[in-house]
């Protein structure tokens, strides 16, 4: 996301930078002040900036500078959000805050990332060190609306209205790599079989001119034409057929690539892009645009250079016969050009509507198949298939609009072209019975306009296929060319995990403008149990995210043994973390093969220790076949306390120094929470532990329990001292007091 907007000439004049002074952050503030306008089309300000340079922040109005104020003198810069729209809030020490620039949704994000930079710069101010590279702010964020243009982005980096056609066909090029020396083989035997084509009109003129004409051929003319002809056609049909064969089986390696690049891609990126996108989304990017890309390379690409040297020999031989008649043939062809240059825009702008409406269908499809518990349940089946039957008539509707356009668009363009032949007919007919062509002559002159505008005819479904491609292109680039924003260092330390963990003023939010966490630290010693409260969205399960480094802080760190996480390579840290949440996963699988996802190598006997150590070793061997059990989708063949203990078993298996446990016990009956927390006090002996638990009677036990509120640490202490303290925690005790008894 674009965090510094070029300025012109006369805007930096009104700037007025002193000496040295370097701009950081230029981005659109894009609201007035008067509320009263905010209905108006004279809401948006034009040409006017929020501007942080390495001494100040200042409002930039129609090239002259409007507010501005020092960093120095700054305590703190906010960016809010409001209804629809958002300010920046710069409190000055000792002063109220005062609303420096109001700004629309569409750069809420832009405008976070400016405060955060902003206020990182007066932090470096306010301890007296110089500004660093690490005090810039950078987004990853991809962008939401066209800069060029203003459109919204249809999910994708890319514009469709401003993108370079060129820069499309190289990402092609480069995705096909691989396959280019194969396809280029086969178009070269193409051109061959399309040689063979062009020669065989030639024959028949001769044949025409010099057998039929005057019943002056024999019989061994005929048998010689009828055998020349009869070979030329069968090596043009074994060639085609050839052909066709080829690109079956490049065009399966090809999808299949294709498929596997995805979704190799995808397992690489972070959890913040995967947490974007709708699963349908990414499912038809790895199924359908990698098929469209197979279908264009068999349908367009492969036939590209056969069709062309069709076209420019049947137009050479056209131009030596009559070139009256061919210019006459082939201004038509000209008209039909012009006519694919005016509806290009509109033949790109349809099918990405189009596919968007094919996306959203997918997920809700999607939603619904991995919820159809949820749904049977509440009894919503009804309603569900209302709801798709209406998006399925929504892209019916669209994709029976856009049809029609291509079945009225296409006749009339064949039809243009058709005409070619009629000319070729009519003024060859002439000719041939004035004497200046001859039959033969005129026989061929209209089998090369076949071949002239049969090619043509296939060129007018050229632009559909461009399209597809290009939008195909754009949605796979999206994914592979995505950079996961968390990755190892440059040299990645290989550790075994002692169990320290300090939190040293961390900031953090999943989105830039909303933080969740801010300047939170502290500390937990190898072997500690750490109990996590607070209300929902608090932010005790970030707290378990950023330990876990599904996310990177945005300011501070976190380590482990001395370590900061970031520089700890992820392989090691991850097979170092065991993990029980509260909604269990299981995958379509046995027991075993569940159990063995956090160890794939590990040998019988260690899946039927951890499964002891978790009490599922029992019940297990109670199941049809035991451990090699098939326990359906997402394990619903089990009960929740079952699936409970599997993932239990899972966590322990790879012997973890870190566990953490996310409500572990939460909605399960008394024996089967009994079991769990027999097999939780053997996991989490000796390693350290951080356990989320609403229900705070299991944290009891607990060395520290950490009360989270209001974006930071509210208290901290052991069950019976924060009881003492009767704050936070105490209130929540006794809610749930109440509720055990009743009251």
């Amino acid at each position: 996301m674009k965090l510094l907007f070029e300025l012109s000439p006369e805007e930096l004049k009104g700037l007025d930078l002193s000496n040295g002074e370097r701009i950081y952050y230029c981005v659109p503030a894009d609201l007035t002040y008067d509320n009263a306008q905010l209905a108006s089309r004279d809401a948006f300000a034009k040409d006017t900036y929020l501007i942080v340079t390495d001494k100040r922040l200042c409002v930039l109005t129609g090239g002259k500078t409007g507010y501005s104020v020092n960093l120095s003198d700054c305590e703190k810069i906010k960016c809010e959000t409001q209804v629809h729209s958002g300010i920046v809030t710069v409190t000055e020490r000792g002063k109220e805050p005062v609303c420096a620039a109001r700004f629309s949704m569409k750069h809420i994000i832009r405008a976070g990332y400016v405060c955060r930079g902003a206020q990182n710069i007066i932090d470096a101010i306010r301890d007296g060190r110089g500004i660093s590279e690490k005090d810039r702010v950078v987004s990853r964020e991809p962008e939401k609306y066209c800069l060029k243009c203003g459109r919204a982005l249809p999910g994708t980096t890319v514009c469709p209205y401003c993108s370079d056609k060129r820069a499309n066909f190289r990402k092609f090029f480069d995705m096909v790599h691989d396959y280019i020396g194969r396809l280029l083989f086969i178009s070269f035997v193409m051109l061959i079989a399309s040689g063979i084509s062009v020669a065989i009109p030639a024959i028949q003129k001769y044949f025409i001119n010099n057998s039929l004409k005057d019943a002056r051929g024999t019989m061994g003319d005929l048998v010689i034409f009828l055998a020349l002809t009869l070979v030329l056609t069968v090596i043009s049909l074994a060639l085609g057929t050839w052909r066709y064969w080829q690109l079956a089986k490049l065009g399966t390696e090809l999808s299949m690539s294709l498929r596997a690049k995805l979704y190799v891609k995808i397992q690489t990126l972070s959890l913040s892009f995967v947490d974007t996108r709708k699963p349908g989304v990414l499912m038809n990017r790895v199924s359908g645009d990698t098929a469209r890309i197979r279908q264009f390379m068999d349908d367009v690409f492969s036939n590209m250079f056969s069709t062309l040297l069709t076209m420019i020999v049947a137009l050479i031989y056209m131009f030596t016969i009559s070139v009256k008649m061919t210019l006459m043939t082939f201004a038509l062809a000209g008209s039909v050009f012009i006519i694919l240059r005016i509806f290009r825009h509109r033949t790109h702008v349809i099918f990405h509507k189009q596919w968007k409406k094919d996306d959203e269908l997918n997920s809700s499809l999607q939603d619904v198949i991995s919820g159809m518990r949820i749904v049977k349940s509440f009894g919503q089946e009804k309603r569900e298939s209302k709801r798709f039957t209406s998006k399925s008539e929504d892209y019916a509707k669209l994709q029976a609009k856009n049809e029609s356009f291509w079945a009225t668009f296409f006749p009339i363009l064949t039809f243009i072209l058709g005409g070619g032949t009629y000319i070729a007919v009519f003024f060859g007919g002439r000719s041939v019975l004035a004497g200046d062509l001859s039959v033969g002559d005129l026989y061929q002159y209209i089998i090369y306009c076949g071949y002239l505008f049969g090619p043509l005819n296939w060129m007018t479904h050229l632009p559909r296929a461009v399209m597809n491609m290009i939008t195909s292109v754009n949605r796979i680039y999206d994914v592979l060319g995505e950079e996961p924003l968390i990755t190892d260092s440059e040299k990645p330390v290989e550790k075994q995990i002692k169990g320290d963990v300090e939190f040293e003023n961390i900031t953090f939010g999943y989105q830039s403008y909303d933080p969740v966490l801010e300047n939170v630290s502290f500390g937990v010693k190898a072997g500690e149990m750490i109990g996590l409260v607070g209300e929902s969205g608090a932010g005790k399960s970030t707290i378990i995210n950023l330990l876990m480094r599904l996310y990177d802080v945005d300011r501070g760190r976190i380590t482990i043994d001395g370590t900061d996480i970031r520089d700890l390579s992820m392989e090691s840290l991850h097979s170092q973390i065991g993990v029980v949440l509260q909604e269990t996963f299981l995958f379509s699988g046995t027991i075993i093969d569940n159990i063995r996802y956090a160890k794939p190598d590990a040998t019988f006997e260690e899946v039927i220790k951890a499964c002891k150590a978790a009490n599922a070793h029992d019940f297990i061997c109670k199941t049809p076949d035991g451990y090699n059990t098939y326990v359906g989708e997402h394990g619903y063949s089990l009960s929740g306390g079952e699936r409970q203990r599997i993932s239990i078993a899972r966590a322990v298996l790879n012997d973890p120094r870190l566990m953490i446990l996310d409500e572990a016990t939460s909605a399960l009956d008394t024996e089967s929470e009994f079991l769990i927390q027999q097999a939780l006090s053997r996991l989490i002996s000796g390693r350290t532990t951080f356990a989320i638990a609403h229900r705070l009677s299991t944290l009891r036990n607990a060395d520290r329990i950490i009360v989270v509120d209001r974006h930071g640490i509210a208290e901290m202490g052991t069950h019976n001292e924060l009881l003492e303290k009767k704050g936070i925690y105490y209130g929540l005790v006794e809610a749930q007091l109440k509720m055990a008894g009743g009251e």
